[in-house]
């Protein structure tokens, strides 16, 4: 599966991931990547729901029955089986950025609700379920530093930078497995405390990532 098209946090992200949950952690990144693309790109809300339908529809299905062809399709059949629950909830939080800007902090929420259930799954596909609960706070402190950084709607930056002003920054350590998850938080934190910047600009943020890779914080 071709990753190049993940967005330069997830790429130094996916560096510290052991080989036993690799696969899984890339996965998902790429899922995610995609359907960000598809509510980015499409010219009409319809033309985005339709498509982010067929992922729904095709994750809803046993895998064997599934389309196949589609490299991030195949490796989540093979990666992410019993899991596909949190998958559809994802989607579904990309849904709900479908709209004219700007879209109420409703929207934001679920949007983030979603990440963060992805994260706490994969900590389940880690063999870490002591740590589903951290790896959901990561997942929504990275959700909503990464749609500030996003958006161009001055109100919905806002609205998701005060979203995360909730999260507790005092962040415990996340296990090894999930060090993929500890890069995306401490970039989003660093992020937010910038106003809602971009996660990564300059050698300054990717020699963070460097340290939150090796050691966690």
């Amino acid at each position: 599966m071709d990753l190049g098209f993940l967005p330069l946090p997830q790429r130094l992200a996916l560096n510290y991931a052991p080989e036993r949950i690799r696969a899984q952690t890339a996965a998902l990144f790429a899922l995610d990547a995609r359907l960000g693309e598809l509510v980015a790109k499409a010219n009409e809300p319809l033309l985005a729901q339709l498509r982010l339908a067929w992922w729904r529809d095709e994750l809803s299905k046993p895998q064997e029955e599934r389309a196949r062809g589609d490299p991030i399709l195949d490796t989540l059949g093979e990666t992410w089986p019993g899991e596909e629950h949190a998958l559809i909830r994802l989607i579904d939080g990309w849904e709900q950025l479908v709209g004219a800007a700007p879209l109420p902090g409703s929207a934001l929420e679920s949007f983030a609700d979603g990440r963060a259930g992805a994260f706490a799954a994969l900590a389940r596909l880690a063999g870490e379920p002591s740590a589903e609960e951290i790896a959901r706070d990561a997942g929504r402190v990275w959700a909503l530093a990464d749609l500030a950084a996003r958006v161009s709607d001055d109100q919905e930056r806002q609205t998701a930078c005060r979203l995360a002003e909730g999260q507790e920054h005092r962040f415990p350590r996340l296990p090894r497995a999930l060090r993929p998850l500890a890069v995306l938080r401490g970039l989003a934190h660093r992020a937010l405390l910038l106003g809602g910047a971009p996660l990564v600009t300059g050698r300054r943020d990717i020699l963070a990532a460097l340290r939150l890779g090796m050691i966690g914080r």
